[in-house]
């Protein structure tokens, strides 16, 4: 645990002190989506250019410091909107280095935690319901279409499977929870499946929570936020889906994230990263990678 316990220092894990009664049921807010939304003059990674749910609310910006994610290395008396990476909350500190993905190899399918490759090199798990976008997050990033494998029919992945990048550090690719639609002897139980991935993985820098923002937020994604808050498990909200902003049925896309970003401000004493992404234009990309970097980085001094 003592590489662990180098990343989880009090300015990292105190964004993660739930507080005891969370709200079960979100009510829409007044407040306008604080979507920070910047042109650094150092390391911007690509301006932007999508239409997204942070274009869509980018006049009606909020500068609030406690309201931003303060990575290690940065002092908050002098943060300034210049250094909040664009659809997010995110500042970008010392520790970012080179984002880029280079290659990317398969390693190992898992049945069990305790079957994972065991090596000392640092991991960023990929979590969400089986229909939020994991695979398509994930070839999206490393900008491959067959990476992980996408299927119309969520909750096909049943297996821990590791993916070494650029032959440094590893995503996880963990089953998708909650699918209702699937068989329930198919139902993946993630709690007994991956609690024990999250609590005993020494090389785990982060989870990455992925949220589908064209939905308005759905019960099992606000408990797993908070057993992962409540366990101490870093994590990172990742909006998925922030091109829909068209509703077919019920709110948009930035509804849901106010009402999303209501649950965060009201259920963490210190805020948790969050950043704004879309597999299919590529919205958020670059910028998910640099916070990657950085935390990575660090954790790997």
């Amino acid at each position: 645990m003592l590489l662990r316990n180098r990343l989880l220092s009090p300015q990292i894990t105190s964004f993660l002190s739930l507080s005891s009664s969370p709200p079960l049921k979100i009510q829409p807010f007044n407040l306008s989506f604080r979507t920070l939304i910047s042109n650094p003059t150092h390391r911007n990674p690509t301006p932007n250019r999508h239409v997204s749910a942070s274009k869509a609310t980018a006049n009606t910006a909020i500068f609030d410091k406690t309201l931003l994610f303060i990575p290690p290395g940065v002092d908050p008396a002098e943060v300034t909107e210049n250094m909040v990476l664009s659809g997010s909350n995110i500042v970008l500190g010392p520790y970012a280095g080179d984002a880029k993905i280079k290659e990317v190899e398969f390693v190992k399918s898992s049945a069990r935690a305790k079957d994972c490759p065991k090596h000392d090199r640092p991991e960023f798990a990929i979590l969400g319901r089986s229909n939020v976008g994991k695979s398509s997050l994930i070839n999206a990033l490393v900008r491959k279409k067959d990476v992980a494998l996408t299927s119309k029919k969520p909750g096909k992945t049943k297996l821990i499977n590791h993916f070494l990048v650029n032959k440094s550090w590893y995503f996880v690719d963990l089953p998708g929870y909650g699918f209702a639609k699937a068989p329930e002897a198919a139902r993946m139980d993630w709690s007994a499946f991956t609690k024990g991935f999250f609590l005993n993985r020494d090389t785990l820098v982060a989870v990455l929570l992925l949220v589908d923002a064209s939905v308005p937020p759905q019960k099992i994604d606000l408990d797993c936020a908070n057993w992962l808050g409540r366990n101490n498990i870093p994590m990172t909200f990742v909006f998925t889906k922030c091109d829909k902003m068209k509703a077919s049925k019920g709110k948009r896309t930035d509804e849901n994230l106010r009402d999303f970003q209501q649950f965060i401000q009201e259920n963490y004493r210190v805020q948790p990263p969050w950043i704004l992404t879309s597999s299919v234009t590529g919205f958020g990309r670059d910028e998910l990678l640099l916070h990657m970097s950085q935390l990575r980085n660090y954790w790997d001094q």
